[in-house]
This record gives C-alpha cells, sequence and structure tokens, in this order.
C-alpha cells in the first residue's frame, strides 16, 4: 500500500484524464455495481430466511433497509476515514468487512444476528468502499469527467441485472447459507479495486526546492465550511427531497402491472425493461454532460433530468393497460439513468476537488437522513390511499410531484441566489498552484527553486481564510 498520506487532494498536480485513471474508472464501476445492486440482490434470500426463522417478509425486509441506512448515514465517517488516512487503505479495510459480514452471516442462527452482520458490517464495508472511490474518480478526471461519472454509475444496472438471477441460483443450488458465503468471497474483489486505487503524485523537485517544504499542515478531518457555499446548501435540500420519490416507481411498478391483471413474470419483466434502458442512459449523458457547451451549465441539465423524471412519473399514473406500463418503464430508464449519471458531476462541480471528500459525506448523511425521516410516515400514507382507492396512480402522482419539486428547487435556487462564478481561481492557494504549474514547465531547476520559496512566503504570509488553513501545494500529498 506505501505510505499512509493525509488525503486532501494533490494539490499542483493535474488530472491526467486517462492513462491509470481507466483501472481507477473500472474499479469505480465494480464498487458502485455492488453498492446500489447488493442490498437489492440480498432481497431473493428472503422467502429461505422466512422458513429458517419462522419470521415475516417485514422483519426481513430490514435487511435492505439496514444496507442502505450503512450506505448512506455513514458518509462523514467515511470522509474523515478518508481525509486521515486516504482512499486505498480505506477501501481496502472495507472490503474485508463487506466479505467478513456476509461469510458470518453464512453461519447466523437468528434474525437479529444477520441483522448485526450482513446489514451493520456488509453494510460499512460497501460505504467504506462507495465513497473513496468517487474521491479517486474525481481526482483522476478533469476533462473527462462527466463521461467517466456516467460509465461508473452504469454499474450500478448491469450489476442489478446479473446479481438478482445469479442471487436465485446461488439459493437453488446450495441454499441461503451457501448463498451468502459465495456472495461473500465475490465481495472481496471490492479490496482488488480498493488496490486500484494508486495516490496521484506531485511533480518531482530538486532537493533544494523540497527544503524550505518540509513542514506538515494539519488538515481537517470533516471540512464544514462547505456549507458556507449556497451552492452546496442548495444541491443538499434539492437531493434530500428528491430521494423521496425517486426510488418509489421501481418498487410498485411490478405491483401496478399486477393490479391490472397481468401475470407475475410479464410484470417482473418491465423491470428488466427499466434497468436495460438505464445501461445505456448512463453513459450517453455523461458523454452529453461533458460537451463544450453543456458542461458550464450541468446544474440545469441536472434539474431538466429530475424535471423529466417527475413528469415521467405523473404520466406513468395514468397506464392503464401494459402497453403503457411499458413505455412509462422506457422513460423513467432513461430520466433514472440522467439523474444517476450526473448527481455525483454535479456535486463536484460545485465544491472542486479539494472540499470533495467532505461534501460527499454530508450529502449522503442528509439524504439518510430524509430516507429515515420521510418514508416511514410516506409509505404508510401511501399504503393508506392505497387501501382507500384501490389505484397506483395516486402512489406515481406523489413520486413525481417530489421529484419536480426538487428539480425546481435546484434550478431556481441556482437561478436566483447564486451569482456566477469567475472562470478564474476561486483562492488565493488555487491561484498560486495554477500559477507554479504554468511557470514550472518553462524555466530552469534554478527558476524553479527561487519561484518554489517565493510561492511558500506567500502562502506563509495569507491569513487564514473561512476556517481552513491555506497550505503549501508541495506538502499536500
Amino acid at each position: 500500500m506505501g505510505a499512509v498520506v493525509a488525503d486532501d487532494g494533490p494539490s499542483g498536480v493535474k488530472a491526467p484524464d486517462g492513462g491509470w485513471g481507466w483501472a481507477v474508472l473500472f474499479g469505480c464501476f465494480i464498487i458502485t455495481g455492488f453498492s446500489y445492486a447488493f442490498p437489492k440482490a440480498v432481497s431473493v434470500f428472503f422467502k429461505e430466511l422466512i422458513r429458517e426463522f419462522g419470521i415475516g417478509y417485514s422483519d426481513t425486509a430490514w435487511i435492505s433497509s439496514i444496507l442502505l441506512a450503512m450506505l448512506y448515514g455513514t458518509g462523514p465517517l467515511c470522509s474523515v476515514c478518508v481525509n486521515r488516512f486516504g482512499c486505498r487503505p480505506v477501501m481496502l479495510v472495507g472490503g474485508l468487512f463487506a466479505s467478513m459480514g456476509m461469510v458470518i452471516a453464512s453461519f447466523c442462527t437468528s434474525i437479529v444476528q444477520i441483522y448485526l452482520t450482513a446489514g451493520v458490517i456488509t453494510g460499512l464495508g460497501l460505504a467504506l468502499n462507495f465513497q473513496p472511490s468517487l474521491i479517486m474518480l474525481n481526482r483522476y478526471f478533469d476533462k473527462r469527467r462527466p463521461l467517466a461519472n456516467g460509465l461508473s454509475a452504469a454499474g450500478s444496472p448491469v450489476f442489478l441485472c446479473a446479481l438478482s438471477p445469479l442471487g436465485q441460483i446461488l439459493q437453488h443450488e446450495y441454499g441461503w447459507r451457501g448463498g451468502f458465503l459465495i456472495l461473500g468471497g465475490m465481495l472481496l474483489n471490492c479490496c482488488v479495486c480498493g488496490a486500484l486505487m494508486r495516490p496521484l503524485e506531485p511533480p518531482k523537485k530538486s532537493e533544494a526546492a523540497k527544503e524550505p517544504t518540509e513542514k506538515k499542515v494539519k488538515k481537517k478531518l470533516l471540512d464544514f465550511s462547505v456549507f458556507k457555499d449556497g451552492g452546496f446548501v442548495i444541491y443538499a435540500l434539492a437531493a434530500s427531497i428528491m430521494v423521496l420519490g425517486l426510488f418509489v416507481p421501481p418498487v410498485f411498478v411490478v405491483s401496478y402491472a399486477k393490479d391490472l391483471g397481468y401475470q407475475d413474470t410479464k410484470a417482473a419483466f418491465l423491470l428488466t425493461i427499466l434497468g436495460f434502458i438505464d445501461i445505456f442512459a448512463r453513459p450517453i449523458c455523461g458523454m452529453v454532460a461533458g460537451l463544450k457547451w453543456v458542461r458550464p451549465r450541468c446544474v440545469y441539465l441536472f434539474s431538466f433530468a429530475m424535471i423529466f423524471n417527475g413528469f415521467t412519473d405523473l404520466m406513468g399514473s395514468m397506464s392503464v393497460d401494459y402497453g403503457g406500463l411499458v413505455v412509462f418503464c422506457i422513460f423513467f430508464g432513461i430520466s433514472y439513468g440522467m439523474v444517476g449519471a450526473l448527481q455525483f458531476e454535479v456535486l463536484m462541480a460545485i465544491v472542486g476537488t479539494q472540499k470533495f471528500s467532505s461534501a460527499i459525506g454530508l450529502v449522503l448523511l442528509a439524504e439518510a437522513m430524509a430516507v429515515l425521516i420521510g418514508p416511514p410516515s410516506a409509505g404508510k400514507k401511501r399504503r393508506k390511499l392505497l387501501d382507500a382507492t384501490g389505484r397506483y396512480m395516486f402512489v406515481f402522482i406523489i413520486a413525481g410531484i417530489e421529484v419536480t419539486t426538487s428539480a425546481l428547487v435546484l434550478a431556481l435556487g441556482n437561478f436566483f441566489c447564486i451569482k456566477k462564478k469567475s472562470e478564474e481561481p476561486h483562492t488565493k492557494e488555487e491561484a498560486a498552484e495554477r500559477e507554479e504549474l504554468n511557470k514550472s514547465e518553462n524555466k530552469s531547476p534554478e527558476d524553479a527553486k527561487v519561484d518554489s520559496i517565493e510561492v511558500e512566503q506567500f502562502l506563509k504570509d495569507e491569513p487564514e481564510k473561512n476556517g481552513e488553513v491555506v497550505t503549501n501545494p508541495e506538502t499536500c500529498v
């Protein structure tokens, strides 16, 4: 693994936009697939668990709920670990946790033990892999970052289409205990992906130029100054509203089809259509977001994707036959894929590389709070509404309104409340870094030495700004 370094971003190092970055992208694709698809794939074992322990379906559903709660709710913890130890060590430990949780769960004798193992331990392991992989992707890609985000996000539908049938095969051949054991072994691949996350190294300097920069700077483990950024606050609020309705249609669309009188297999095929469209929608959206004219307005493209998703829900509520539901799944797959491809790209663009490790943890925590607070009451209301009316139309309408509201909050908040950011660097630290990078290519070693000393002195004289200690680019890795 090499030495453990403070992982605040390789200041002064340009993103390679390729090279080893493609290996990092591959690892991020695998991690994203496991993180989002695994909680759903585990649900295929629920019938066996119900028969084994004599419990109800709601008791087994807690396994997936705990997995998702750990994935989202431990965001700040992951940020602290990454900022303290670095992405690669955190991911290696996370891979061991994810695998160990499923392996131990295969020997459990009660549902509570499975909550603690397959739920808490595996969920924590997946969280310790998911967040650092996105951070490393942000480090390795700049110009091609929208495309990279789209390709990595495609791991979610790909793995969902693969893990669910695989889980059924494992359950049929080896039972739930053997299936858990094999899945635990598969999760060890997270360690392989973690090993791919090689830290970026700063450009080599002469020994004389390094001497004045030996002093290390203490780094914040969790940077709350992101809340001073209006763009981040608006994004976090919009994302919290969005998650209330975004995941509702995929859960209810199968029941919707059954309620219309269609067979179980035909109803379940709707999810296959949705997932197949989603696989292609994410990378294509990433390519569009990377276009020269579109990228500076990526936040509005993200708002459009959410409005498109909400409008699709509203139109889907009027479906009266199987053909209407197929059309709904096609358009929902497109809009859902657009949201998945853009959500972290927009956050990266808002906060920048230096603060992304803290920002993503805080956003995931905000979404977790919304998921834990919102759906219990909203779910009961939806069930009561279904019982009272016997129609799924109103469930889809509520979901569409929630997602559309989040889109309006993001678009209008950015348009009216956020001033256009200057093309110039946001801080004097970034200005010094860029000036040093531009000059170092055309100067002799002696000139580079003088510039390094001058930049360091300039940064030392700069007072603390917004609670952050301004650091020398040479000492950030």
